[in-house]
């Protein structure tokens, strides 16, 4: 059987009342928050965040505008087609996207994109890697079956 230990009664709770020095700190300090918060909203970039807005979630793109992708594709030396992931790489979706300006700039290097890839799957060689970007069409929110690709850069086996 198991009995319940009660705690002994505090009494009443004191209110502390705050000086008039306190309060007037803590208003300015409120105040000094709220000035920065609202000129980071008008004013301010991703970089002011969290008193400026997070773009990503702060706007919308329009609904009739393209939906892009990127991936990285390969063709095998049988001539089939790959889709390169970030488990078979290293890179996830996303560090692909944030190189992709390196890449373009130095195609070269998506050949160690193809050697981790032959890491992953002995026995198969890749004669070509491409970086792939894809433009979805969309009209009020809803794709039309129409895609523009672009191979933004591509590295190939001599």
């Amino acid at each position: 059987m198991h009995t319940k230990v009660r705690s002994p009664d505090p009494g009443p709770a004191t209110a502390v009342r705050l000086g008039r020095v306190a309060r007037s700190w803590r208003l300015a300090a409120t105040a000094l928050v709220l000035a920065l918060l609202f000129a980071g909203t008008l004013w301010g970039s991703d970089s002011d965040f969290p008193l400026g807005p997070f773009r990503m979630y702060s706007t919308r793109d329009s609904p009739n505008a393209p939906v892009a992708t990127t991936q990285i594709e390969a063709t095998t030396a049988a001539g089939g087609r790959v889709s390169i992931s970030g488990p078979e790489t290293g890179l996830r979706r996303a560090e692909v996207e944030g190189q992709l300006g390196r890449f373009v700039g130095d195609p070269a290097l998506l050949e160690s994109l193809a050697a981790a890839y032959q890491r992953h799957h002995p026995g198969s060689v890749l004669t070509q890697v491409e970086v792939v970007r894809r433009d979805y069409s969309l009209r009020r929110g809803r794709a039309t079956g129409a895609v523009r690709t672009t191979v933004l850069a591509a590295w190939s086996r001599r």
